[in-house]
């Protein structure tokens, strides 16, 4: 599967290596990650792990203790409350500004992803159906063409990949739900609303089952 960009300076492709394990969930809340054991990994210098650290660190995607070791933080309830307000606020306006700019090839591009998506929840391939279901709502948001608005909801994604991670862990993929159906029905008959509906309806179920791994 393509990489979240296409070709970028060293710098820059490191830090995208680094935040997608966190947001496909390579690493889990807690884990201790160490620049050394990161660039040995990934196959890069300390300098531009350091730096890729340090930004996603500001974006919330890993923290520093006082140890000076890093981790990925682990989701409280506080947190999530704070972060599914601003996901049902931010993400269906998205959803709605990309579906109306969503061309014939972004809406084959969504089915087939919503079918890789399919087919890693039938396989129990977490970081396959984590990636896939990052793409999908990433197709549609970026073709919005509002950066302000997808950069905060790409913070809030980097957030809770480790969650979602722990989800899929307890709950298994079988037992997994989604909307993408819906919405791609949606953008085929050109009706918005129903896109912004399917949308929010799947970050509701998301949510939620972070929400119990949290309770229980």
């Amino acid at each position: 599967m393509n990489k979240i960009v296409g070709k970028k300076p060293e710098h820059e492709t490191i830090y995208v290596q680094i935040k997608e394990m966190v947001l496909f969930g390579e690493v889990v809340p807690g884990q201790p990650l160490t620049i050394h054991g990161l660039a040995e990994k990934i196959g890069a210098g300390v300098t531009p792990v350091r730096e890729a650290i340090r930004r996603l660190t500001a974006e919330g995607g890993l923290a520093t203790l006082e140890n000076r070791r890093v981790v990925v933080p682990t989701m409280t309830m506080h947190w999530l409350e704070q972060i599914e307000l601003v996901r049902l606020t931010v993400e269906p306006e998205l959803a709605v500004m990309g579906a109306e700019k969503c061309s014939l090839g972004k809406v084959l591009e969504l089915e087939r992803l919503d079918a890789l998506i399919d087919e890693a929840i039938r396989k129990g391939d977490i970081r396959g159906y984590l990636e896939a279901n990052y793409r999908f709502h990433f197709t549609i948001y970026d073709a919005a063409d509002a950066l302000i608005l997808r950069r905060i909801t790409e913070s809030l994604w980097v957030r809770i990949g480790p969650s979602l991670r722990v989800v899929c862990g307890r709950f298994g993929t079988t037992n997994l739900t989604d909307q993408h159906r819906e919405a791609t029905k949606g953008l085929r008959d050109g009706d918005v609303g129903k896109v912004k509906q399917a949308l929010q309806e799947d970050i509701r179920q998301g949510m939620e089952f972070i929400r119990q791994t949290i309770e229980n």
